[in-house]
């Protein structure tokens, strides 16, 4: 349990500023084939779109570390932009669900979070404020499971996320408002809510 708390909670890490359509050509990064078969939904379908959301953010970790370790952060963020739409769709088409992550302070209006998944966020908040640990949620919509998860923020992510100037160093933090015009994504310290998973699949 700790482990798949700690691996969305690592998954956090630039991607809420991932949500730009690809607008050049680049080496596309191809998402790699499922190797393990997602646990049957209909047992326990809240840990079946849970391993969704991690395979899916284990996709684009591994492709985020290439890129930071290809030419840092402001290289990142310009994968971020072009590339993790393309790698989420090829996800959602590989898991047969629909995938993907939204904030009440998103980066790009893609990301922006809709009435029902701004309660769920508003809940995870009063339930950290309590000093308590925040639960997935399942609900079913027109036969479909739609299951919500936690993205909590870490020490990576304060590099685009964290106090301007010390912690989002200034090249970082013009690369993102040349990026993202209107960016809310800033100001957060570690253990924070940033945003939450939301994976629709078929309620069986």
């Amino acid at each position: 349990m700790k482990s798949s708390a700690y691996f969305l909670m690592l998954t956090s890490f630039f991607l809420f500023n991932c949500s730009n359509p690809k607008t050049e050509e680049e080496d596309v990064v191809i998402a790699p084939p499922i190797e393990e078969p997602i646990p049957t939904v209909e047992s326990n379908p809240v840990e079946g779109g849970k391993k969704i959301a991690m395979q899916t953010g284990g996709v684009l970790m591994a492709n985020l570390t290439k890129a930071i370790a290809a030419d840092g952060t402001e290289n990142a963020l310009t994968f971020c932009s072009t590339q993790a739409i393309p790698l989420t769709d090829s996800m959602s088409v590989a898991l047969n669900s629909t995938i993907k992550r939204v904030s009440d302070k998103n980066s790009n209006p893609n990301n922006k979070a809709n009435e029902e998944e701004l309660a769920y966020i508003t809940s995870v908040k009063e339930t950290l404020s309590k000093g308590e640990q925040p639960t997935p949620k399942l609900t079913v919509v027109d036969g479909k499971n739609v299951a919500y998860y936690p993205i909590m923020t870490n020490q990576l992510c304060m590099q685009c996320h964290g106090k301007p100037n010390s912690e989002v160093l200034p090249n970082t933090l013009a690369k993102i408002k040349s990026l993202y015009p209107n960016d809310m994504a800033i100001g957060y310290a570690i253990n924070e809510l940033r945003g939450i998973w939301v994976v629709d699949f078929e309620a069986n």
